[in-house]
């Protein structure tokens, strides 16, 4: 078990919000409220010390594919993520043939039974091929709930969320069956009018999935899936603040209507994410990587993204202006809310893991912790 530390001398950023000249005391592999006297004092004045980062939707990372990378690729994936401050990472599918998902879905079962993935996401095939961007359309299908049940069987009882075009025949069923098994019912990849998204809510839709990319615009006359999903405070929205999938104003609109507590930063990475540009594949599309953004070769559509949370955290701070409170609401508390892990990650109180991470005054990232133990080490540069 690693030795308790005391960080002590930055702003941390609690529930009750930012506390100046503040510490946090890890005691093994947890957060403690009272230090052992033979505790190691790790000075991080003139620092932030916030949550570790919640990831609810990520395809890859460090050259590695979630989304039918073997075991080794997928660590590769997870361990890239944690260096940039994502301690509790989701692991998404893409659209495949169904059998593919259903056997990959054993693979990524037996990681998160080891703790190394929080849960599996399914982004696919039950989407609109109106709205498939990087989806391969001959492989979409309409979301039968047989089928639902058949990918949540194959992840024994680790599937997370399932993204859906609920307006598709089906849809609203599928909702009904992943609500009834406690799985994240999300509405995204969806040609959905207002009025139909309103019906998946109901049905109980929890979660949109990267609001504002592949739907349809808003407009004044046909509100469309957008307007619904912001103002039901049912719903969770999923937000890409990589400066490519979102203008700040777009970014800023969501916050607005939905508020803090209804924003859940992602990255949507694929496998390029931390590693650089280049050629890759999105389950069976290629994917060319330039300047860090990815998009399809047959095509241009954006590919996923090449973000990390640390780099969002920034952006959400130093380019949208948002409170670092609010950032780290999106980023920690409201991810690990909807995963149903609250009462250990998302943040900083007495009894849960030790995940946090250290940034500087520019907000750029210097230390990560996991359950107690550094990944990167702060004292270490």
């Amino acid at each position: 078990m690693a030795p308790s530390k005391v960080l002590a001398g930055a702003r941390v950023v609690l529930p009750a919000g930012t506390v100046d000249d503040g510490r946090v005391i890890v005691d093994g592999t947890r957060i403690a409220d009272t230090a052992p006297p033979e505790a190691e004092v790790v000075d991080v004045s003139g620092h932030w010390v916030v949550p570790g980062f919640v990831d609810i939707h990520n395809h890859g990372g460090g050259g590695a594919s979630f989304a039918g990378g073997t075991h080794e690729d997928i660590l590769k994936g997870v361990d890239t993520h944690r260096r940039h401050g994502t301690t509790t990472v989701v692991a998404s599918a893409v659209t495949g043939d169904l059998d593919f998902l259903a056997r990959h879905a054993g693979v990524l079962a037996e990681l998160a039974q080891q703790g190394d993935i929080a849960g599996i996401h399914f982004e696919g095939p039950f989407i609109s091929p109106c709205r498939k961007g990087a989806h391969d359309e001959q492989l979409l299908r309409d979301p039968d709930p047989a089928e639902v049940r058949k990918l949540i069987d194959a992840a024994h009882g680790h599937a997370k969320m399932v993204t859906l075009a609920t307006e598709l025949p089906g849809g609203l069923d599928s909702v009904r069956l992943l609500a009834e098994h406690g799985v994240i019912a999300a509405v995204g990849h969806t040609d959905a009018t207002y009025e139909q998204t309103l019906q998946a809510i109901d049905a109980g839709a929890t979660v949109a999935t990267h609001l504002f990319n592949a739907m349809p615009p808003l407009g004044h006359r046909a509100p469309g899936p957008i307007t619904a999903l912001l103002e039901d405070e049912r719903i969770t929205v999923e937000l890409i603040n990589d400066g490519t999938h979102l203008h700040p104003a777009a970014l800023r609109l969501a916050f607005h209507h939905a508020g803090a507590a209804r924003v859940a930063f992602i990255t949507d990475a694929m496998d390029a994410a931390g590693f650089g540009d280049g050629r890759y594949l999105l389950g069976p599309m290629e994917v060319e990587v330039a300047d860090g953004v990815a998009r399809l070769v047959e095509g241009g559509s954006i590919a996923g993204s090449t973000l990390t949370l640390d780099r969002a955290f920034k952006r959400a701070v130093t380019v949208d202006g948002l409170p670092v409170e609010d950032v780290v609401a999106a980023i920690s508390a409201n991810p690990a809310r909807l995963l149903g892990l609250a009462d250990r990650v998302g943040s900083l109180e007495p009894g849960k893991d030790a995940d946090l991470v250290v940034l500087d005054d520019a907000f750029d990232l210097v230390g990560v912790m996991r359950r107690g133990e550094w990944v990167v080490d702060p004292q270490l540069g």
